[in-house]
């Protein structure tokens, strides 16, 4: 199956600008085949794949001079997880300040390692893009707007990446490796995670409590840790692209919730691999939560897809009243409500009272694709 990647085409507006191009996001959702995919208009490209170590040596503590004989005039240059590459900001910077021909097309699974390590060296010479999973709008391509309205369970359960809709008689146990090695390979290395267990058991309780505001006190006394390293271990989740945070929304109405935020995983299927539960919808408890949680990471994937500049929150009172998404563009509040079945839910009125311009509307089974894949 051949999916266009609908970022592919704003990348390609960047090319030649005099800037390296960096592309974020986790192992396995498709960096690598959309990289090659953008060099097939560029014979005289370089493709070099970090994971392999002679090849992350070869760029590693270069002059212009060694990387102007190794790169031999060559027009595109890619740079495979890029993370593996020591001083890879440094080797970066000679290229951008030196080769004024020369894209460059850096990708990484690791935004804590990569990101760091490129912040200051690329100051001002770098444009970073973000690569999900296929979102909903992108399957679009290869299904139906019928059948995907069939298969839409099987999504939220199975989740969104490549390989899993490609390749779907596999797919659990595709899932699973990657929720045990490939999404852990980075994280696992990284010097401040020093407890694998804690990891894991942490991500099991966030996967438990999806649709649930999330206590950092309450994690950490549950997994026998402090509160800071509960919000290290969460950020470092979140900068691998596993989990995303929602925070509350409040125009300081004095009875709106200020402190909790929500925590999301950005594919469900990675999700349901964690707590090894993979039933159909009427056999789950969670499946409320599973859906919001497969909504508002698709709509996210919508926002950044198309470069659409917005701010996400949730909302909720002390009265437990609560929208489920809060999107925010310049003077303009929309509020959604998710539902799978319930075509009469309605957006809390204390909410409407206070927020009288803001744009409400009720996301189910029945309307989410227009939601997901159209302006």
């Amino acid at each position: 199956m051949n999916i266009n990647r609908t970022i592919a085409s704003k990348i390609e507006e960047y090319f030649f600008k005099g800037k390296a191009i960096i592309i974020y996001g986790a192992r396995q959702v498709g960096k690598t085949t959309l990289v090659k995919a953008l060099s097939e208009s560029y014979p005289d490209c370089i493709y070099l794949n970090c994971d392999e170590p002679d090849v992350a040596e070869s760029l590693s503590k270069k002059t212009s001079t060694e990387l102007k004989y190794m790169l031999n005039n060559t027009g595109l240059l890619i740079i495979d997880e890029a993370q593996r590459v020591k001083d890879i900001g440094i080797t970066l910077k000679l290229m951008v300040d030196n080769f004024a021909g020369l894209q460059i097309v850096a990708t990484g699974s690791s935004s804590f390692e990569l990101s760091n390590s490129i912040m200051e060296p690329l100051t001002g010479r770098k444009y970073e893009f973000h690569l999900f999973g296929f979102s909903i709008a992108e399957i679009r391509q290869i299904y139906s707007d019928l059948e995907i309205n069939r298969l839409i369970e099987q999504f939220v359960i199975y989740g969104m990446y490549p390989e899993i809709i490609t390749k779907p008689k596999d797919r659990e146990i595709n899932l699973k490796s990657l929720a045990d090695s490939y999404l852990f390979k980075d994280i696992l290395v990284y010097e401040r995670i020093r407890n694998h267990d804690v990891l894991r058991r942490l991500l099991q309780a966030l996967a438990l409590q999806i649709g649930s505001e999330v206590s950092y006190a309450e994690l950490a006394g549950l997994l026998g840790i402090d509160k800071k390293t509960v919000e290290s271990y969460i950020e470092i989740l979140e900068k691998a692209f596993i989990i995303f945070r929602l925070y509350p929304y409040s125009a300081n109405v004095r009875n709106e919730l200020k402190k909790k935020r929500k925590v999301f995983f950005y594919d469900t299927g990675i999700r349901n691999a964690i707590i090894n539960n993979f039933n159909p919808s009427h056999l789950r408890n969670d499946w409320g939560g599973l859906w919001e949680n497969f909504i508002i990471a698709e709509r996210l994937k919508y926002l950044k897809n198309n470069f659409i500049n917005c701010n996400t929150y949730f909302w909720r009172n002390s009265y437990k009243q609560e929208v489920d998404l809060i999107e925010l563009m310049a003077e303009d509040m929309r509020a959604f409500e998710i539902k799978w079945k319930a075509p009469d839910a309605r957006i809390p009125r204390s909410f409407m009272q206070n927020h009288k311009n803001a744009q409400v509307s009720v996301i189910n089974s029945t309307n989410f694709l227009r939601f997901l894949s159209e302006k």
